[in-house]
């Protein structure tokens, strides 16, 4: 498995989107730094050479406000958020926190991405949020580590162990929107705003670290409350 993560981040990528990297290559600044919200599977070789499966976006010299740019999901995923709840939940962000910020893409699901799934990536000012599968269930070869069992938790999605070794993610859709809102947005918009850490292990610390200040901690109390009002009129059962 991870010979052929290396191949395909190390080879077979680099081949098939040279023309879009072609003009960002030799930049080593925050605006070409690329980090991911936790990968979907082994992680990848840091010391081979980053070339993802994406457009890359001029960041803007002057930029009046982000753009938001939505391209079809793939077969058999979907999208989790819509433009206008990306908006409305970056509008509850300190204003200076978006000034970094030229594009919020919602990116399709490829073959190849596939192959290296993720929730998220930030790759110079722009920040890519990736679909998941229709059915709201994700499902793994290896077990959960106990962070991603305490994270899932955290937001409403539930582990399960099939058979034969396999496992799967469970999410309901008010869940996912959660974890995609107060996590994975935030978190990838943390690493934007880190202009400090280079080591990947320290960027990766301040964006999780950024996502439980400004995305999970200010919104519990609001589930909180909606959880209290679903219970009190929720409808007495029958005898």
């Amino acid at each position: 498995m991870a010979r052929r993560i290396q191949a395909f981040f190390g080879n077979r990528i680099r081949n098939h989107v040279d023309h879009q990297n072609s003009l960002v290559r030799g930049k080593q600044s925050r605006h070409t730094t690329r980090s991911s919200k936790r990968a979907r599977g082994v992680p990848r070789n840091e010391q081979l050479p980053f070339v993802p499966p994406e457009d890359w976006h001029e960041p803007r010299e002057s930029r009046a406000n982000y753009r938001i740019i939505v391209q079809r999901s793939g077969a058999g995923h979907r999208h989790v958020l819509t433009p206008s709840e990306i908006r409305a939940r970056l509008d509850e962000l300190p204003e200076q926190f978006l000034e970094p910020l030229d594009v919020v893409q919602l990116s399709r699901m490829t073959r190849k991405k596939l192959s290296f799934p993720c929730y998220g990536m930030q790759w110079g000012s722009t920040i890519y949020l990736y679909p998941v599968e229709d059915c709201l269930v994700e499902r793994f070869k290896a077990p959960p580590t106990p962070a991603q069992l305490i994270e899932a938790r955290m937001y409403g999605g539930r582990w399960e162990q099939e058979g034969s070794g396999w496992w799967k993610l469970v999410w309901t859709e008010k869940a996912l929107k959660d974890f995609y809102l107060n996590n994975i947005l935030v978190h990838e918009l943390g690493h934007l705003l880190d202009d400090r850490n280079s080591r990947s292990v320290d960027r990766e610390r301040f964006a999780e670290w950024f996502a439980i200040q400004y995305g999970y901690r200010p919104t519990r109390r609001f589930f909180a409350q909606q959880a209290v009002i679903e219970r009190h009129h929720k409808p007495p059962k029958p005898r």
